[in-house]
């Protein structure tokens, strides 16, 4: 008898959302958030900043990436991160506005990689 299992959209997303679910710390540095996610939705909470005040609003999340829009010093951009591994994710300003702000120049072309310290 051939048995074969099959997960269903729901059961990935669900498997994504664990992943996900966490404390991160930007790879170098001090900065780590802590990420909650339940039914693709992802709330990013602010664990150690380095001092830089930001604020985000709930973010989505379909299979491995991730994006959560940012405010941070006069610009609005969205954040997006793919996980690399179950450890690991690597995040980059996919916008960034207005452009002519020197926050948006700098983040042009740049990304971050984040490891998972803790998990939820």
């Amino acid at each position: 008898m051939l048995f074969s299992s099959f997960l269903t959209a729901q059961e990935v997303q669900e498997s994504n959302d664990a992943v996900w679910n966490g404390h991160w710390i930007g790879d170098g540095t001090l900065f780590e958030i802590r990420v909650e996610v339940e039914n693709g939705v992802m709330i990013v909470h602010e664990v150690e900043s380095m001092g830089f005040i930001w604020t985000s609003k709930d973010g989505v999340i379909e299979g491995n990436i991730a994006r959560v829009e940012v405010q941070y010093a006069g610009v609005t951009g969205i954040i997006q991160a793919e996980l690399v591994d179950a450890e690991t994710a690597v995040a980059f300003a996919a916008t960034c506005t207005p452009d002519f702000m020197v926050v948006c120049a700098l983040a042009k072309d740049r990304q971050a990689v984040f490891k998972k310290v803790t998990s939820n």
